[in-house]
């Protein structure tokens, strides 16, 4: 499967969420993901305790780790420097991009949301992201009230050299179009995650075949 830097490869990019992978069941769920071959994961979740937030992350360091997955940290550069995570994400007013690259230094992945807004891609780009995310590109019940955005956003963005990441209510059935319009990843929660691990490492290996057929980057046999 070909790259696209610091280990980032086409594919499923699997983001929690503390309702549909709550804490009984947020290990089991990341597995299935990862057995479904899922290329990236995120950790999001912002109101749990410290403790929990620290025991989880280190737990899921660990699994993505053995598979040979980066775990990204959404919004906490600290907490992603303390697990030795591979890198963060960070959303609009989450925080510096260049003091995040301080902490974390010159080899951890910084994604940044764009929205659907090419200047805050360029912005980003400048202060040293390694991968760009667009959306929401259809309704999302994680992010309901996130601005819309056009798969054409995808394609211009490809002009700008890195990754570029399409998310708000992916799933395998609607992500074809977001991976021909330009799109690297598809970030997805509840299309990916909820039910049981069977089930979640079925909806992941759906995003490996809608991948195999229209990324010319990604292999399933990889």
């Amino acid at each position: 499967m070909g790259t696209l830097g610091k280990g980032l490869r086409p594919g499923l990019y699997a983001i929690t969420d503390s309702k549909l992978t709550p804490p009984d069941r947020l290990r089991a769920s990341v597995e299935a993901a990862l057995r479904g071959g899922a290329v990236l994961v995120q950790y999001r979740e912002k109101a749990a305790p410290w403790p929990e937030r620290l025991s989880q992350t280190r737990d899921l360091q660990a699994i993505c780790s053995n598979a040979g997955v980066p775990l990204i940290i959404n919004d906490d550069p600290q907490l992603a420097k303390r697990i030795g995570a591979a890198g963060v994400h960070l959303g609009q007013g989450d925080g510096s991009l260049a003091l995040a690259r301080q902490l974390l230094g010159e080899d951890a992945i910084i994604g940044v949301t764009c929205h659907a807004r090419l200047e805050l891609a360029h912005r980003a780009l400048a202060e040293g992201a390694d991968y760009l995310a667009f959306g929401r590109f259809y309704s999302s019940s994680t992010k309901p009230d996130a601005p819309g955005a056009d798969p054409a956003v995808l394609t211009e963005a490809k002009h700008l050299g890195k990754p570029v990441t399409a998310i708000g209510g992916v799933t395998a059935d609607n992500g074809a179009p977001l991976i021909r319009a330009g799109a690297d990843l598809l970030a997805s929660v509840g299309g990916v995650f909820g039910g049981t691990p069977e089930q979640i490492e079925q909806k992941a290996r759906a995003f490996g075949r809608l991948f195999a057929a229209h990324h010319p980057l990604f292999s399933l046999s990889d």
